[in-house]
């Protein structure tokens, strides 16, 4: 396809993604009072209590409790319509494989979601490990008030951070059956991914919380890995076919 064909391509399937994110907000915005709203104030109120501390989540502003609902609804939709946006991605890059590799897209598709839902069950189990241990250090005769806005950004940006970064390596698979990328390359840049991998969790969990970030860390150096050996057996396939039709290995 030429350019502007691939842009038209891009631009429909970006509108599909932002439908289905939307009608996933609508069904996030219903099940925001009826189930997400208890579940992210759980960890608070356990710690709370098991503390033995008075701890309580405020809304400062007369249109916050508004404006977080919206945040917590376009999140959940986001999270309920990924099998529709991860099928958008792998479309668009689809025509980069051959007609025998295109048979691999149902595998990529199956392996991304629930890679993506267990990226974002990994962040919402270490979530009360990461509450436990900052509101350790409030005082015990102190009370502990946690600005809505604050909590609930660092919640959602923490399940949706892991999710992607563990639908990462399908991505990695997928650039190498397209020739974009070699399974050489993946395996020489592994210090360089081991690192990244390392500062994202850091980032993503308190600097503090050395046993969360680790938790999420290792999961996603063993999916790397898992990528490179995927790609390196891909590669090989390759070359092999290549040396019997061609007389040559690339």
């Amino acid at each position: 396809m030429s350019l502007g064909q691939h842009l038209i391509e891009l631009r429909k399937r970006l509108f599909i993604s932002a439908i289905a994110i939307v009608v996933g907000g609508v069904l996030g915005w219903w099940l925001t009072d009826v189930l997400v709203w208890e579940a992210i104030q759980a960890p608070v109120h356990n710690v709370a209590e098991a503390q033995g501390t008075e701890t309580a989540i405020v809304f400062p502003t007369i249109s916050s409790a508004f404006d977080l609902r919206l945040q917590i609804a376009f999140t959940i939709g986001l999270v309920i319509s990924s099998p529709v946006w991860l099928y958008q991605i792998f479309a668009f890059l689809v025509p980069g494989l051959n007609k025998k590799e295109r048979r691999f897209t149902l595998a990529f598709f199956a392996t991304a979601i629930p890679l993506f839902f267990a990226g974002c069950a990994a962040g919402w189990f270490v979530l009360p490990n990461i509450v436990k241990l900052m509101t350790s250090f409030v005082p015990g005769d102190a009370l502990s008030l946690l600005t809505a806005k604050e909590y609930i950004d660092f919640v959602l940006k923490l399940v949706v951070a892991i999710g992607v970064a563990f639908v990462v390596p399908v991505f990695i698979v997928l650039l190498n059956f397209a020739g974009v990328i070699s399974a050489a390359s993946i395996i020489k840049s592994w210090r360089i991914a081991i690192l990244v991998i390392v500062l994202f969790t850091a980032i993503a969990t308190p600097s503090a919380d050395v046993v969360s970030m680790f938790m999420l860390a290792i999961p996603m150096i063993v999916l790397y890995f898992a990528a490179w050996f995927i790609a390196h057996l891909h590669d090989r396939r390759v070359a092999r076919r290549n040396l019997l039709e061609f007389g040559e290995p690339v």
